[in-house]
């Protein structure tokens, strides 16, 4: 049921230490919100205006200024979940890992969760100066991927040193080019933060710095950008090899 005081509870579920502190974060948008039903997630609050509604799932219908004061946008969508965060889980051992270093755009965030659920890679691993997956803004840019991608917050060069079977390779534009690196399966590919790129913690624990070779001017590509192609060659690379 809609009341004041819970839209106001909603909206504070912006901030991290609340989210952390009840388990709870905000999905908006109907694709989206399928999106986290499709894949198991069951809503604690659903809240519909009349154009919409979830097969199976019982919503509060509101009004729009009403949806307005639960949003976290300026212009509010037709849905609105709350979810419960998943449990803490253990990376999968697949054949490619992304791993984080720092990324701080929630933006950039989102693009490398959809990154992952394009390329099928189940765990994406990041350090625990990253920003927060459950950020509202980061989960409307993941379109729903987050719901289908496992998000594990780890000492990351502590964990990388654990990984004896990978081949732990960088992102770094003095790296060797990635189209003349030689890269075996199964691989961990690190993405490091957008200004300052990896950590010198980080890039001690790596076996390769690879980059992507510059054919014009620009000066850098974005984190998620570079991410993508190199993601897209590891993958092509695997292909070949199996």
């Amino acid at each position: 049921m809609f009341s004041k005081s819970r839209a106001k509870f909603i909206q504070q579920l912006a901030q991290k230490k609340l989210r952390v502190q009840h388990g709870l974060f905000v999905v908006e948008g109907h694709k989206s919100v399928h999106e986290f039903i499709q894949s198991g997630y069951t809503p604690k609050e659903l809240y519909v205006t009349t154009d919409t509604s979830f097969e199976n799932h019982e919503a509060t219908v509101v009004k729009s200024h009403e949806m307005k004061s639960l949003s976290h946008l300026k212009t509010p969508s037709n849905a609105l979940a709350v979810f419960t965060m998943p449990s803490p889980s253990t990376p999968q051992q697949t054949d490619f890992i992304l791993a984080l270093d720092g990324i701080q755009d929630p933006g950039n965030m989102g693009t490398l969760i959809r990154l992952c659920d394009w390329f099928g890679v189940k765990d994406l691993v990041c350090s625990h100066d990253t920003v927060d997956c459950f950020n509202p803004k980061v989960v409307r840019a993941t379109m729903g991927s987050l719901a289908r991608v496992g998000v594990h917050y780890v000492d990351l060069p502590h964990w990388l040193a654990s990984q004896k079977n990978y081949t732990t390779v960088g992102a770094s534009m003095s790296g060797t080019s990635v189209y003349e690196t030689s890269i075996t399966t199964p691989t961990i590919l690190v993405v490091g933060n957008e200004g300052q790129g990896l950590s010198d913690a980080v890039a001690s624990q790596l076996q390769k710095q690879v980059s992507i070779p510059r054919y014009g001017r620009a000066e850098s590509l974005n984190a998620a950008m570079a991410a993508g192609i190199l993601m897209g060659e590891i993958t092509r690379i695997q292909t070949i090899q199996k």
